[in-house]
């Protein structure tokens, strides 16, 4: 038999801190050659946190630095959550470390996974923040920060794994 993956999902409680894990299992049998598995399956998919944070009706986007294949988008700020890291202290440290802010995560909103053509792996949980003040001290990470309702995102400027959690807010 081949080593089997499982995947475990967390369930959707607000404003709990919901890691998300997998697991993969194998069976007794362990033979080497029985071990191979494809280079897809060897991949894990990267967690990312992104902060949902709402000045009146416009919502906060930032813009990735330019250079690599998913340069100068626009996407939810945040970023990626370190080993044996909360969500909530993801965020954090990243709109500190990016935007220079302190960050009060409240709920998490959602959890969508996606995977990019070039390879990269993500599984994003969205969780709506507050922010202890709106002036930002940009770091390198971040070549641009607007305010934007989301009425009047392109969605074709925003990166693929953020678009249809940004649709659920009314983008287009």
């Amino acid at each position: 038999m081949r080593a089997g993956w499982r995947r475990r999902l967390p369930r959707a409680a607000r404003g709990a801190n919901l890691p998300v894990t997998e697991t993969a299992r194998m069976d007794d049998h362990r033979d080497p050659i029985h071990l191979h598995r494809p280079a897809a399956a060897l991949r894990r998919r990267v967690r990312v946190a992104a902060a949902v944070v709402r000045r009146g009706e416009a919502l906060l986007i930032t813009q990735r630095p330019p250079g690599g294949p998913l340069g100068l988008q626009w996407e939810l700020p945040g970023g990626k959550i370190e080993e044996g890291e909360s969500v909530e202290h993801a965020l954090v440290r990243e709109l500190h470390e990016e935007l220079g802010v302190r960050a009060r995560p409240l709920e998490v909103m959602e959890v969508v996974s996606h995977d990019y053509a070039h390879g990269l792996e993500v599984e994003i949980t969205f969780v709506r923040c507050e922010l202890e003040s709106f002036e930002f001290a940009r770091s390198p990470e971040v070549h641009a920060a607007r305010w934007v309702s989301p009425a009047e995102l392109d969605l074709d400027d925003v990166l693929a794994a953020d678009r249809e959690f940004l649709r659920g807010l009314g983008a287009r």
